[in-house]
């Protein structure tokens, strides 16, 4: 096949590619995409990405997180690469519902701290045309499935599970490994409360904090 061939068919395959994308950002069709995983796997990078990228196709865009997460900004959803776009904090998933109206994709992060109610908002919003895009975490710091997240993956339409690295190993990170001795299911954090593992090394890390705990616990008994 001749060079020139190769360039023609070269060309033909990223005109195709750019049609398919510009056609579809811009044709509007309800559905729910949730993107999960553990922290720092670019759950918020690919929200952010998604949704400017929508704004790009002239899409009326609203985005959402819980009031609670202030750990970046009050008002702004922001990356761990610090990559931010301008949202609305809420308490409660039926505010979503109601200021949602007249746009044509939403974006809720930190799904996680949402409560149940937050899948069948998620439904009303795509059945009524909206393109709902989810990020949040999929498993708490104990390794159990976190808030409306399973559920959310049941009923999307399409379901995205990003990887950190394990940072003990290299491997692709399965769960994120709370550092300090705190058993509250809710607690914001960063790189000094969280780490990233994979399978293997997360169980030895429990085992580990399990053993650490004993050990503590009979410290402290003996010093009382």
């Amino acid at each position: 096949m001749s060079s020139c061939l190769v360039r023609k068919k070269i060309i033909i395959i990223f005109a195709r590619t750019m049609i398919e994308n510009i056609s579809g950002e811009s044709h509007l069709q309800g559905r729910v995409e949730v993107i999960c995983g553990s922290m720092f796997s670019g759950k918020t990078e690919e929200l952010i990405r998604r949704l400017k990228r929508a704004r790009i196709a002239r899409q009326r865009v609203m985005i959402f997180k819980p009031q609670i997460d202030t750990r970046y900004s009050e008002m702004n959803v922001v990356s761990h690469d610090h990559n931010s776009i301008q949202s609305t904090p809420v308490n409660d998933t039926q505010t979503i519902l109601k200021q949602s109206v007249n746009y044509d994709v939403v974006g809720i992060d930190e799904a996680q701290f949402f409560d149940r109610s937050l899948v069948d908002v998620c439904n009303k919003l795509a059945y009524s045309g909206i393109r709902v895009i989810v990020a949040g975490l999929d498993m708490d710091f104990k390794g159990v499935p976190f808030g409306p997240m399973p559920d959310l993956c049941a009923i999307a339409d399409e379901v995205t599970k990003v990887h950190a690295i394990c940072v003990r190993c290299g491997a692709l990170a399965y769960a994120s490994h709370r550092l300090v001795r705190n058993d509250s299911r809710v607690m914001l954090g960063e790189k000094a409360e969280y780490e990233p593992l994979c399978r293997e090394c997360y169980r030895k890390a429990i085992e580990e904090d399990a053993r650490n705990a004993r050990s503590g616990d009979l410290f402290e008994g003996k010093s009382l």
